[in-house]
């Protein structure tokens, strides 16, 4: 059953797009962002199969470069090796609605702590797949993280999704994110977009509702499409790009009238108002200025001589806030940031992607999600230098040209301990007496140091010799063999795996790991 207020947002989106009733039956919301709404919609095909589709509803604030940018994305990249493709595309004035295969999926937190090694290895080496597709074509996606890269257990579907905060390298062959990179927006403006008008091409698979067919008829209105130019013309009015799916991209069919002078009166009569909301923001701004800087003064007015007092405080020092503030890229989402994001480092590239999948692999090996979880970018690299150590994340961060000072210095966590301890999967030793096994499971415990920012991770115990494994060169366990145990393969976790977490969590994105080079990674052997 969908909700009242579902139901409303739905009626909405049918009035905002008119021709999304004429093919779609809109069932649900599925999904809601900063920038769009998803929802899950059938459509009748010739077959008289009636399939399901994901529409995406980008917000009508939504720059329209940054809306090609994204339909550029999923139709060059999109469509193969586990990245989402677009199937067709409606606009309607500021409206976009981007109609995307449907993959039904689980929850990420509902099959955490279901999932045997086996699968975890399978999911990681699908989302490198997809990772490596987009790194290809120059895309840095941005936001990877578990609800962007869909997963279905039982027919062992993935499909990475979202590129909406997506940008490219210096060598991208999505032309729109070059437009992006460098501030030329004025190249696809609002105002082309409304030029956009015409006939379309129904979609070939997709027929006008049967009055035959009980299910969803009841649901959809009538209204005749002209075949028109058979989809000559792509979204921003020039020639389409390669066939998706071997189906067209398609415009919205949409008269635009011509309302030039009704525009101008009712412009004409919120200039009034707009004037009055101005005069009101400014002195909110000034107000918000007078504050902000005598904060700044307070700041500042700390000697620069003293250290850093932030160590083991829940808050961040004057000091650090007194600091300078440097402006850089650092969309995502909090706790998948990686530390280059998180300094503000100019210069970012795909690494920033393989640190997000390192922190998703994280969580499935140690069964904690989220894994991070700060209130701010400073408290997020105070947390991962807990488990990276504050000596490596000094050394990373002098590599891509920035200064992090630490008032104490923090050893770097034993990935396998800290994953098996917070797994609480205590893997005893092979020979040895019960006292030994005992002092085995003390030193794997973990102590998760609670805060308002999230938490720090606190080891216990120290570490048996055995455990302190170096990851610089992988060794093989000849006793582990692929079979699954009574703990799904989690009391057997070979040391490639957390050589893998070690690679993907470099704090240097220039030694990083790439999506390539973890294809070939010895822990996917078997998968190759």
């Amino acid at each position: 059953m969908v909700g009242g207020d579902v139901t409303g947002e739905i009626e909405k989106l049918y009035a905002a797009v008119p021709q999304i009733r004429n093919i779609f039956y809109v069932m649900g919301k599925i999904g809601e962002g900063t920038f769009s709404c998803v929802y899950l919609a059938v459509a009748r095909l010739m077959s008289g199969e009636d399939r399901k589709f994901a529409l995406k509803h980008l917000i009508p604030t939504s720059h329209p470069t940054r809306v090609a940018a994204e339909l550029q994305c999923l139709t060059l990249a999109g469509g193969e090796d586990n990245v989402m493709g677009v199937k067709y595309c409606f606009r309607k004035n500021d409206h976009v609605v981007i109609v995307m295969p449907y993959l039904e999926h689980e929850c990420f937190v509902d099959v955490l702590h279901l999932l045997s090694f086996q699968e975890t290895k399978e999911y990681m080496f699908n989302l490198f797949k997809a990772l490596k597709r987009i790194h290809r074509f120059g895309i840095v996606h941005r936001d990877v993280k578990p609800s962007n890269f869909l997963y279905n257990r039982r027919l062992k579907q993935y499909a990475l999704v979202d590129f909406g905060l997506a940008q490219g390298t210096p060598d991208t062959q999505i032309e729109l994110l070059k437009v992006l990179q460098t501030k030329k927006q004025g190249s696809c403006s609002q105002s082309n977009l409304h030029t956009i008008s015409g006939n379309i091409p129904v979609p070939r698979e997709v027929v006008l509702p049967s009055s035959t067919k009980q299910s969803v008829k009841r649901h959809w209105s009538y209204s005749q499409i002209n075949p028109g130019n058979s989809g000559k013309e792509g979204l921003l009015g020039g020639s389409t790009q390669r066939s998706v799916f071997g189906e067209r991209n398609f415009n919205v069919h949409s008269a635009v009238i011509h309302e030039v002078n009704a525009e101008k009166s009712i412009k004409q009569s919120k200039i009034t108002d707009a004037v009055s909301r101005k005069l009101a923001a400014r002195k909110s701004v000034a107000a918000k200025n007078t504050s902000g800087a005598v904060a700044r003064k307070a700041a500042s007015t700390c000697p620069t001589s003293m250290t850093c007092d932030c160590y083991a405080r829940d808050q961040v020092c004057s000091i650090c806030l007194a600091r300078t503030r440097q402006v850089a890229p650092r969309a995502g989402t909090p706790g998948f940031r990686a530390p280059e994001v998180l300094t503000k480092c100019p210069n970012q590239t795909t690494a920033i992607d393989m640190w997000s999948a390192g922190i998703i692999f994280l969580s499935l090996l140690s069964g904690r999600y989220h894994f991070f979880n700060a209130g701010d970018d400073m408290n997020a690299l105070a947390q991962i230098m807990t488990i990276r150590g504050s000596r490596e994340t000094v050394l990373a961060a002098k590599q891509f040209g920035k200064t992090v000072l630490c008032s104490k210095e923090l050893p770097a966590k034993d990935l396998r301990a800290l994953c098996e301890g917070l797994r609480q999967v205590c893997i005893a030793p092979t020979s040895g007496t019960e006292s030994d096994v005992q002092k085995h499971r003390a030193a794997l415990q973990m102590r998760m140091v609670e805060n308002q920012d999230g938490w720090f991770v606190e080891q216990t115990g120290v570490p048996p010799a055995n455990t302190n494994k170096s990851y610089d060169c992988i060794s093989s366990n000849a006793n582990m063999d692929s079979g699954q145990s009574n703990l799904n393969g989690w009391d057997k976790v070979p040391d490639e795996a957390y050589h893998l977490l070690d690679r993907l969590l470099d704090m240097n994105p220039a030694t990083r790991i790439t999506a390539e080079e973890a294809l070939l990674h010895p822990l996917f052997k078997d998968l190759f």
